[in-house]
């Protein structure tokens, strides 16, 4: 019997058990958040639900609550959610002041009434009260009922390893075939090929012809230098030689006046074109 007792008394004892092994001394390094023991109550979502539950609880008609009985027990869970905790009973204290103010009017004497007038009672708008929110938490609870795809309901996929899939290709248009081809034309100008050919007629050999055609102090009217049978071509080379020569100081080109025929002639202390080579052309050229 004496052994049986140390038994228990070990057992009751014993904290808890970690790894098989019996605790009993706590941790002196152990730390329990404050908060971490502490029980919320949420069965309750509000002070008409508390006042409906102790009205179904014992079975009261809604219609005529005994208030004296229903307040009674509303303060007492009142006072249990104080100690537990002190900010969840503040709606609940209006709900209970409420109850002991139809407590007080019921206790009053009333005033005398009027044949055929029932008066008006002081437990009307909360019985309205009472019966709007049992209306709607029975609709909720309908509704809360029902299947619900993710919890009662779950929506089976089942796919094949591969899906044949049969897309209809759009029909091209005649529009976009013309635009098609026009994206090809402007490609194929990319890769087109150039013949470069060398000009038959050349600056250089034109500023020497010109120089001889003024050589042994000649002047020559400049419409008589150009060619009009060799064409636009002819007449820019032939511009271009003389514009050349000037700026080498070779010729010197003269007007009497405005609109005047233009001449041309060798430079004053220039070179004749007989001493002239094919090197001092190729110079003032290349200027």
């Amino acid at each position: 019997m004496t052994n049986a007792n140390a038994a228990v008394e070990a057992q009751d004892s014993v904290i808890a058990k970690v790894r098989g092994e019996p605790l009993l001394k706590l941790p002196e390094d152990l730390y329990i958040p404050p908060d971490a023991l502490e029980v919320f109550l949420e069965a309750f979502e509000g002070p008409l639900d508390l006042l409906l539950y102790l009205i179904r609880k014992q079975n009261f008609d809604i219609l005529d609550i005994p208030v004296q009985k229903i307040t009674q027990q509303y303060i007492e869970y009142i006072a249990l959610m104080r100690e537990m905790r002190f900010e969840l009973a503040a709606e609940y204290l209006l709900m209970a002041a409420m109850l002991a103010e139809i407590k007080s009017r019921l206790l009053l004497p009333r005033p005398a009434l009027e044949e055929g007038d029932e008066g008006q009672d002081p437990r009307a708008e909360l019985v309205r009260r009472l019966q709007q929110y049992e209306r709607f938490k029975t609709a909720a609870e309908n509704l809360d009922a029902l299947p619900r795809v993710g919890r009662e309901i779950f929506i089976a996929h089942a796919r094949p390893e591969q899906v044949p899939l049969a897309v209809a290709l759009p029909q091209p248009t005649l529009r976009e075939l013309i635009f098609a081809f026009r994206d090809v034309m402007l490609r194929a100008e990319l890769f087109a090929h150039h013949h470069v050919q060398r000009e038959p007629l050349s600056v250089r050999e034109r500023m020497g012809r010109i120089l001889a055609d003024l050589a042994g102090g000649r002047q020559a009217q400049l419409l008589d230098l150009v060619e009009p049978a060799e064409g636009r071509l002819g007449v820019v080379v032939c511009f271009l030689a003389i514009l050349e020569l000037a700026k080498a100081e070779l010729i010197q080109i003269q007007q009497a006046e405005p609109y005047a025929p233009v001449f041309l002639r060798l430079a004053d202390g220039g070179a004749d074109a007989g001493t002239l080579d094919d090197d001092a052309i190729e110079t003032a050229y290349s200027g």
